[in-house]
């Protein structure tokens, strides 16, 4: 049995993490703030023995290193998220996804040298790189334009900066994993998460909103495969110091989504075509296409997804109308 620490253990990825270990019959540790998590992501645990829960921002968690002693496995998934949280408070974003990372492998170190880490970064580092698919060894391209509107992916590449830099100075086991648009049940619309929002529309019948011309794409990725494929990297014994990309390479435009989603709801609803401007207040800049290349992934796992578009959709229906 290993002892495990989920950071952002209520949030949407993070909970299906704590799902996953519990099952296997670990002991998990969850630390998270509640601002975007929720405890209810968590309450089918209620009661189980195996499952402690602080609930503390992660850089301002004074037992933090009580909590990391004897921990096996780490996934540092907490993190400030969602488009409209970044362009609301980008100081908040500097604080949550760089600061609390640095105390955490500060802490690691200290009292767990010896931990699996997983990093949570995105594949929102890769900036308005085109060479599709995106490969981790890619150069980025993070433009010097609207900065604020690129300060999620500076911190999570600042991120796997830290990774690099401990498993190169102190020789700690950490990973970082790039994670491409993930959807499924206990995902919130409310920080600007597509697949949830158009899925609630869908539902009450009401026209779905398309950003620009809505021919971006997408590579998303169902939490189930989510979760698992990350399980498979921690197992890995050669990822040390590394990146590796995490997802599905499914691509799919949004306006294709949208119309999936009616489909697959048996909706009413229309497609309404708005401005970035309309949408985030900015003359917001979108990356045209996103979609991992997953060599790394298999060749370190032979992992393979096994959800596709359809069943994340249908599994969000469910809960969704479960709610309703």
């Amino acid at each position: 049995m290993a002892h495990v620490l989920v950071t952002g253990g209520a949030g949407f990825i993070g909970s299906h993490l704590v799902d996953l270990h519990l099952a296997k019959g670990d002991s998990v540790a969850v630390v998270d703030n509640l601002t975007t998590g929720q405890k209810r992501n968590l309450a089918h645990h209620d009661g189980n023995p195996r499952l402690t829960f602080h609930h503390a921002s992660l850089q301002d968690c004074k037992n933090l290193p009580d909590i990391v002693r004897g921990v096996d496995l780490v996934y540092h998934m907490a993190a400030v998220v969602g488009v409209r949280q970044v362009l609301k408070s980008p100081i908040n974003v500097l604080d949550g996804n760089i600061m609390a990372v640095s105390y955490l492998f500060k802490t690691l170190q200290e009292h767990a040298p010896k931990a699996r880490i997983l990093t949570a970064s995105s594949s929102e580092v890769y900036g308005l790189q085109n060479n599709v698919p995106f490969k981790e060894m890619d150069d980025l391209l993070l433009p010097s334009r609207d900065p604020l509107r690129w300060c999620y992916a500076v911190t999570k590449y600042a991120d796997e900066m830290i990774v690099y830099a401990y498993a190169h100075e102190h020789q700690m086991n950490a990973t970082a994993c790039r994670l491409f648009n993930t959807s499924g049940p206990r995902q919130s619309s409310a920080y600007g998460m597509v697949v949830p929002n158009f899925v609630e529309k869908a539902i009450k019948d009401i026209d779905i909103d398309v950003f620009g011309d809505g021919l971006q794409t997408r590579s998303f990725c169902d939490v189930r495969d989510m979760v698992a494929a990350l399980e498979a990297v921690s197992r890995c014994n050669t990822a040390q110091g590394i990146t590796v990309n995490v997802g599905t390479d499914r691509e799919i435009s949004i306006k294709d989504l949208a119309e999936r989603v009616i489909e697959v709801a048996k909706s009413k609803s229309g497609i309404r075509y708005i401005s970035y401007e309309e949408g985030y207040g900015i003359n917001f800049v979108d990356v045209k296409r996103r979609r991992p290349d997953l060599t790394r992934l298999q060749e370190l796992t032979g992992y393979k997804s096994r959800f596709n578009l359809d069943d994340t959709i249908n599994s969000l229906l469910v809960e969704r109308r479960a709610m309703m």
